[in-house]
Formats: C-alpha cells, sequence, structure tokens
C-alpha cells in the first residue's frame, strides 16, 4: 500500500510540475521558424514586399555600408540574405527583434535604430511567417547552421 502511495505521489508531483512550469519546448515551438511549409511562405513573401522590402531589399540584399552608422549615427539596414548576420540569431531572438524592436529586447533604451517595432502592425503569425520566408531563401548550408544555432539555444535555456 504504501508503495502505491508513493507511486501516485510522485505522479502527482509530476503532474503538478508539468502544469506550473508547463510542457516542455512549448516555449521554443511558439517561435519555430517553418521555411519549409509553403503556405506560411507565401504569407511571409507577401508581409516581406510590404514591410521589409523597401530597408532590406527585394531580394534580402540589404542597404549599402550597412556595417558603418550614416551621418545620424544609425546603422543602414543589414542584409537577410546568407552574407548577412540574420541567421546568427535563433528563431525566438529574431522573432523578439521583429515583434518588440531592438531596444526593448535587448534592454536598450538608448539605443537608436530606424527598425520598427512591429508589435501591434503585425500578429505574431505573420512574423513567423516573414522570418520563415527569409529563412527559407538561405542556401542550405547557412539553413543547417542557423539549425544547430536553434539548437544550441534550446539546449542553453532549458539549463
Amino acid at each position: 500500500m504504501r508503495t502505491i502511495l508513493g507511486v501516485l505521489a510522485l505522479a502527482a508531483l509530476a503532474v503538478g510540475a508539468y502544469v506550473l512550469l508547463g510542457k516542455p519546448g512549448v516555449e521554443h515551438a511558439a517561435y519555430a521558424l517553418r521555411p519549409d511549409d509553403a503556405e506560411v511562405r507565401a504569407l511571409g513573401e507577401q508581409v516581406y514586399a510590404r514591410h521589409c522590402a523597401s530597408c532590406h531589399g527585394v531580394q534580402l540584399e540589404g542597404q549599402a555600408n550597412w556595417q558603418s552608422r550614416n551621418a545620424q549615427g544609425l546603422l543602414p539596414a543589414p542584409p537577410h540574405d546568407a552574407s548577412g548576420h540574420t541567421w546568427h540569431h535563433p528563431d525566438e531572438l529574431l522573432f523578439r527583434l521583429t515583434k518588440f524592436g531592438i531596444a526593448r529586447t535587448l534592454d536598450m533604451p538608448e539605443y537608436r535604430t530606424t527598425m520598427p517595432a512591429f508589435d501591434g502592425v503585425l500578429n505574431d503569425a505573420e512574423i513567423i511567417a516573414v522570418l520563415s520566408w527569409i529563412k527559407s531563401r538561405w542556401p542550405p548550408s547557412i539553413r543547417q547552421r542557423h539549425d544547430q544555432i536553434n539548437a544550441q539555444s534550446i539546449r542553453d535555456s532549458d539549463r
């Protein structure tokens, strides 16, 4: 009888931890890009054309001299193709930078940029879609490296 009660107590603790802490991996799944989903990519391409291409370029090429501050002290829009640094960041960070902007995401309130925060402009599905479309344009080797960056980020955050 004590064994049964012990097992039930452990099961209750496990269920309680699951409810309190959430299902493992759910927070990561919410931000996971879906570059292989044709419907998501199609939406992302439309969103990119409407909200991103004017600065980041129709071909994801970014603005000239994107690594050097201009006369106003601002960095031009970086490329989102393989030559840029977008793929160096895990999905969750890319999502937060797009939704909340650089200053809020990185807790740097004085940081100045021309990159707007898209919270209230795009919904979460549109943000995931545009980032998924961008990722779909990277060569396979860059996509694989980005997947490795995501995996490492998830391992680090689960510690």
